[in-house]
């Protein structure tokens, strides 16, 4: 056994926990292999033959986990799987809803024998979903959540071009997605159980956590903000495009704010192209002719050296931002940054030998992940774990009722000063499980296009912390705090005077959670960063792109990714807190972090293995029977993995001939008769329409709120559901600082003293506008 971060079974912060993985696929099974590398003692349950899914991923998926093969349609190895469960303090399982439940391993069954069970089920649709029946493989979620787009689409406009056709993605966002949001909501449920002494069910449908990635660009406003007037900048700027280096590879320009043009100019340019205005971010604006220019000899620049020469210049020597775009196997085997920041392992598999991988998701200081053995070989494990059933256990209960609704964190106090999207999801993330929640918001961050929806759930206000009087409220809210959450460049925190050091000694136990573009750790590790930037270095960008220039995923895959992780490695960090006499801990994730754990398929390196996945803007899925499809209405997504032998009009049809029989016929039809014949099918859905839909609002995922100022709101309910301690909808930000008054008066403060003395607001100065993410 050889490679990073192995150790021996039972360390880490969730060490003494027993979690049996039913899972297939991805979802379940990642989750599993988490909470094994935070020390869980994780059992895997596989049909015979194996994993429903032969893929190299499981060298990753199935890491730390002890197998034992079970047919739960045979009497006996189904007791043997309810006395494994009898005994676990955590189930996960992704089947659709019923199949447990048929096999005598349903939630409710296993929960009444071991009442302290937490019984996590991850269906492609909920159990309450008209669709709970579809065979929900990933591209069929896919497409019932609207994420296929259009050519020509941009962060925060999913319209593009609809006289385009719909581009497949190989990112498995739903399972992804499903796999971020059922961590932390684990971990919620943990927590309770902690105060309360029983478990509970969870579900978290892979349709219900596709709103977690697009729910600020579905949420709908009765009286939007008129738009600023102020020149924004665009993803076809040349100060945000992509360039060829003189080794052939492609680098990612980022210089997204105008200070950053600003030192790359002063830093590289002549004199004379910063005299033409290539160093004044207005004109680079607004000026046409000086764009052209400026890409003509952004890419004469850049032709002059290789591309991670480049990358770490600009970094390094100008403080501006940009990324190397490689490909995900170029991640795993040849970037020392993705091993030294924790992204990346090296682990000896009994199938594959060595092997590159995913690594963790977060860094924790003081109980940190480590992956504890290899993939075990199919059923090694079963003698030991049939001997340790066979030895007498008492499932423990509660002394007395516990009831039910009661917030899962409710008493937790958490204090946010992160801005833009990544940070700020992590208290909205836990606020939704009852937290509270203290936004700091500086007198200078424009940057506000999603605090609606980012920061909803808590309290805002608005304090210039460079003041000692606002560094006396900071200290007065930090008292006692339990988690705090930043995102600034790596060392800013501490010159501000709020880093680590200095809330331990206001809040001796806090969890101090840090988000960064591509982890502290690595050479990599000081640097700015943005969305793309977190694609580029992980081989996002190169496979959208294809065989051309790279591309940007329109979508926030990764700050929603990292604020989602975070939230996960908050949870184990407190939940550790509780049972180890109040030992706070840092919490560390990035956007690369992220970017890894969101391409699993590719997240695995090994010899010989081929790099074969759809790429590029014309793919439209993995096969003929796995792909997009035009009907003559619509687009639908099909998967058929034994082919359409049962379909007599499309049996032995080439590709070409598919196509054509598909375009011949509506999209209702086609997914009557395919769904009949047990093919997974759903129609491509107008992502504009998700928040109209019956199913949608019926199960919460669309709810309607009233804003102070826009009016009525129609935002993203919570996705988690736990059945006794339910996750709860948030009311909508205010305007910046709304709160600042109350909250000020609420620790002692005169408000309208500080007010007076320009320490704190109430708002943004009169006449001041959000400028949106983009400047």
């Amino acid at each position: 056994m050889s490679g990073a971060g192995l150790s021996g079974p039972g360390a880490g912060p969730l060490s003494g926990l027993r979690v049996v993985d039913f899972g297939q696929w991805l979802a379940a099974p990642l989750v599993a292999m988490w909470l094994a590398d935070a020390g869980a003692e994780v059992i895997r349950v596989d049909p015979p033959g194996g994993p429903r899914w032969d893929h190299p991923a499981n060298a990753m998926l199935q890491r730390g986990k002890r197998s034992i093969v079970l047919d739960l349609t045979q009497e006996d190895d189904r007791r043997t799987g309810i006395e494994l469960v009898r005994r676990a303090d955590i189930v996960l399982e992704g089947f659709r809803p019923g199949v447990m439940a048929r096999l005598g391993l349903g939630p409710e069954e296993m929960i009444a024998q071991n009442p302290r069970l937490i019984y996590c089920s991850i269906p492609g649709f909920g159990e309450n979903d008209p669709r709970a029946g579809l065979a929900a493989w990933e591209g069929i979620v896919t497409a019932a959540a609207g994420i296929y787009l259009y050519p020509g689409c941009t962060p925060m406009d999913y319209i593009g071009d609809r006289s385009g056709e719909p581009i497949f993605s190989a990112v498995p966002v739903a399972s992804s997605y499903g796999a971020f949001v059922a961590a932390h909501t684990v971990m919620a449920a943990l927590i309770a159980r902690e105060r309360d002494g029983v478990g509970q069910r969870v579900e978290l449908p892979l349709y219900d956590a596709c709103f977690e990635l697009i729910a600020s660009g579905v949420m709908k406003m009765e009286k939007p903000p008129a738009a600023s007037g102020a020149p924004r900048i665009g993803m076809s700027m040349p100060q945000l495009g992509h360039y060829q280096c003189a080794d052939g590879r492609w680098l990612e320009l980022c210089l997204f704010q105008d200070r950053h043009l600003e030192w790359f100019a002063q830093t590289f340019l002549p004199q004379e192209f910063i005299d033409d205005g290539m160093g004044d971010a207005e004109r680079m604006l607004t000026d046409a002719a000086l764009q052209e220019r400026a890409r003509v000899r952004y890419a004469e620049l850049f032709a002059t050296l290789p591309a991670r020469e480049w990358e770490i210049k600009i970094n390094d020597e100008s403080g501006a931002s940009a990324a190397l775009c490689q490909t995900g196997e170029e991640w795993l085997t040849l970037d020392e940054h993705a091993r030294d920041s924790g992204a990346v392992v090296e682990v000896d598999d009994p199938y594959l030998g060595r092997t590159a991988q995913g690594g963790f998701p977060f860094n924790l200081s003081t109980t940190p992940l480590s992956v504890q053995f290899p993939r075990r070989e199919l059923d090694a494990d079963r003698e030991d774990i049939l001997r340790e059933l066979s030895q007498p256990f008492a499932v423990s209960a509660p002394a007395e009722p516990v009831a039910s609704g009661r917030p899962a964190l409710e008493g937790v106090r958490i204090l946010d000063v992160a801005q833009v999207l990544a940070g700020p999801t992590v208290g909205r993330v836990l606020a939704e499980y009852g937290a509270e929640v203290v936004k700091i918001h500086s007198f200078t961050d424009r940057q506000l296009g999603m605090h609606v929806y980012t920061n909803s759930g808590k309290q805002s206000i608005m304090v210039d912390l460079k003041t000692p009087e606002g560094m006396e409220i900071f200290a007065r809210l930090a008292q006692g705090v339990d988690i705090f959450v930043q995102n600034f460049t790596r060392g800013v925190v501490d010159r501000m005077g709020i880093g680590e050091a200095q809330l331990r000694e206001m809040s001796p136990g806090v969890i101090f959670v840090s988000i960064s573009a591509f982890g502290h750790k690595g050479y990599r590790g000081g640097w700015r960063g943005r969305e793309q930037l977190g694609q580029g270095p992980t081989g996002m960008q190169v496979r959208l792109g294809g065989d051309g220039e790279p591309l940007m995923a329109p979508y926030p895959f990764n700050d929603y990714g990292s604020g989602n992780l975070a939230a996960f490695g908050a949870l184990i960090a407190l939940y550790h807190r509780t049972r180890s006499g109040g030992v706070g801990q840092a919490v560390e994730t990035s956007l690369t972090h992220s970017g890894t754990f969101l391409q699993v398929p590719f997240m695995v390196a090994h010899e010989g293995r081929v790099w074969d996945e759809p790429r590029g803007q014309h793919a439209k899925g993995w096969s003929e029977t796995s792909r997009l499809y035009e009907a003559s209405d619509g687009w639908l997504y099909v998967h058929a993995p034994d082919g359409f032998d049962g379909i007599p009009s499309l049996r032995g049809l080439d590709a070409g001939e598919l196509e054509s029989a598909f375009r011949s016929h509506a999209v209702g039809e086609w997914s009557h008769a395919l769904a009949a014949a047990g093919i997974g099918v759903h129609r491509l859905v107008d992502q504009p329409d998700l928040m109209d839909d019956s199913v949608v609002r019926e199960r919460g995922l669309a709810i309607e709120r009233t804003h102070p100022v826009i009016g009525r709101i129609t935002m993203a309910g919570p996705p988690a559901r736990l059945s006794r301690t339910p996750a709860a909808p948030t009311r909508p930000a205010g305007p910046p600082g709304s709160d600042t008054r109350a909250v000020l008066t609420g620790l002692g403060f005169d408000a309208d003293d500080f007010f007076e003395r320009g320490v704190a607001r109430d708002g943004l100065p009169k006449g001041a506008t959000f400028i949106g993410m983009f400047r």
